[in-house]
């Protein structure tokens, strides 16, 4: 059995300042985790949790974006590729791709629509551009894609579907880009096992007490392909885990 864990941590310096980073890991110990939003540029912090290595990707820009997968020493990857082959998609940090025999683990922090919409058409293009990917990698194994996606798929995955629906992560467009990945072969798992489950949510505004009402977004998830159906064993949500305005989501694995 593998534990594969998944965290937007929204500034990871900032993450373990609180102490929260390495009691997730601590108190979890999954065999892989990848973080989105690290916000740090190569030495900007000194990481080592005891047991495991790490592998990042950085974005141009400082304190952006990026992202990196923490692994069990005993688990370590066979190769680390960073980016999609894309020019114009790889400068902000956003994937990391690490193979392993039987499948290749993708962490993913997907661009933001940001406010009025001004980066959907850049989204959409993204959208493609990263289904192509994984679709490309798929010829070759399995998948496993974990982060945050910047998206709500369906009405059950956030509070207030009703006055959010021209709003970033649930507009129609990104919705149904999504559901193009369920239509090529893909499994959202924590739907997989709990497809009627309400208030299973992964992302909270600072704003109004969001967090405390529970009025929030499920944007985080594991993605596999379709091959990997049968060695699923359960999906998990940590909404008491604190240290950013998102919390961890994970996956089981009979690997």
């Amino acid at each position: 059995m593998r534990k594969l864990t998944s965290w937007n941590v929204n500034g990871l310096r900032a993450c373990v300042s609180k102490g929260e980073f390495e009691a997730f890991l601590s108190a979890e110990a999954p065999d892989l985790l990848g973080v989105q939003e690290t916000k740090l540029q190569e030495g900007q912090i000194k990481l080592h949790p005891e047991g495991y290595e790490s592998v990042w990707n950085y974005a141009d820009r400082k304190g952006y974006s990026g992202t990196a997968v923490f692994y069990k020493k005993d688990f370590a990857p066979q190769d680390v590729t960073r980016g999609i082959g894309v020019d114009v998609h790889d400068h902000e940090g956003r994937v990391l791709t690490l193979s392993y025999p039987s499948f290749y683990f993708v962490t993913v922090y997907t661009p933001n629509s940001q406010d009025e919409l001004k980066r959907l058409s850049y989204r959409m293009e993204w959208e493609s551009a990263f289904l192509e990917y994984l679709n490309g990698l798929r010829k070759e194994k399995e998948v496993i894609v974990c982060g945050d996606l910047n998206v709500a798929h369906k009405e059950i995955d956030l509070k207030n579907p009703q006055s959010n629906h021209h709003n970033p992560g649930f507009t129609d467009e990104e919705r149904e880009a999504f559901g193009r990945w369920l239509n090529a072969g893909y499994r959202d798992t924590f739907r997989h096992f709990y497809p009627d489950k309400e208030g299973a949510y992964s992302w909270w505004s600072y704003r109004g007490g969001a967090r405390a009402r529970n009025a929030g977004w499920r944007i985080d998830y594991f993605v596999v392909s379709e091959g990997l159906v049968p060695a699923l064993s359960d999906a998990m949500v940590y909404p008491e885990q604190m240290g950013s305005d998102h919390c961890p989501v994970g996956l089981l694995l009979n690997l």
